[in-house]
């Protein structure tokens, strides 16, 4: 199954902050997305929407594709969809949904990776520019993302907005979801602007918690519009949500629109 993704391999040097997901890890990644609502129709039907629009009549570039959550079904909207994935364990977990001829993917980081010919969009979703753990490697993919795109093509962000209000004075970590199954908290390097995202998983067979944890370096908005002008791009827009909610101070997430002038 692996092999298969070899002549895709990208021959530029790799970044090489980001996590690398195992098989085990891949393997369960979908049933957990399932669990968690991130899979649901209800998530994935405004995201399309809003890439698809985007897109228009060109085609789309995912950012760290993994098992194709979201490109999989913009594909099925009727976007040509390319991907760039880091994990092979994960590119083969997408490869079981949809054939190479479909969906292309090549292997490697999304910070220094280049795929063949252009695109009307390039996106990134849900915090993933956070796997990247150093500003430098942060900026490089918003470059390779300006590098991908044609004239007036956009790049699209979806990033949580740091929690850091929710710390007191001394605390260093943030609960996200306490519940029967599952205990989740962030943990904050505030000079470094690193999190570190905790899991215990309860295992409803022998009642067993598996932990996981991985590390990510947070950004604000105002520094990703400074990453983006780096690059060439200028802020288009920018939301709360794939709805399109206005974006406020209390806002927990954001989608940023930035566009490549024509």
């Amino acid at each position: 199954m692996l092999r298969q993704f070899a002549s895709r391999r990208a021959t530029w040097p790799p970044v090489t902050s980001s996590q690398l997901w195992t098989r085990e890890t891949a393997d369960r990644y979908d049933a957990e997305e399932a669990e968690s609502g991130m899979g649901s129709a209800a998530v994935l039907g405004p995201t399309v929407d809003f890439l698809a629009e985007l897109a228009g009549e060109g085609r789309a570039l995912e950012f760290a594709i993994g098992t194709g959550r979201v490109g999989v079904p913009l594909r099925e909207r009727g976007v040509p969809v390319a991907g760039i994935e880091l994990s092979e364990h994960m590119a083969a977990v997408l490869r079981r949904k949809a054939a190479e001829e479909t969906l292309p993917v090549t292997l490697g980081d999304m910070a220094t990776t280049v795929v063949p010919g252009e695109f009307t969009l390039v996106y990134l979703v849900y915090n993933t520019i956070t796997n990247l753990l150093t500003q430098d490697e942060q900026v490089e993919c918003f470059r390779n993302a300006a590098r991908h795109l044609g004239p007036g093509g956009r790049f699209v962000i979806e990033l949580g907005v740091p929690p850091l209000r929710f710390l007191p004075p001394g605390q260093v970590a943030v609960p996200f979801d306490v519940s029967e199954r599952h205990l989740g908290f962030d943990t904050f390097d505030l000079v470094e602007q690193i999190l570190v995202s905790n899991h215990f998983t309860r295992d409803p067979g022998d009642g067993s918690y598996r932990r996981d944890n991985s590390r990510h370096r947070y950004a604000w908005p105002a520094e990703l519009d400074l990453m983006a002008r780096i690059a060439g791009l200028e802020l288009e827009r920018r939301v709360a949500d794939w709805d399109g909610a206005p974006f406020t101070a209390d806002s927990a997430k954001h989608i940023s629109v930035w566009r490549k002038p024509a």
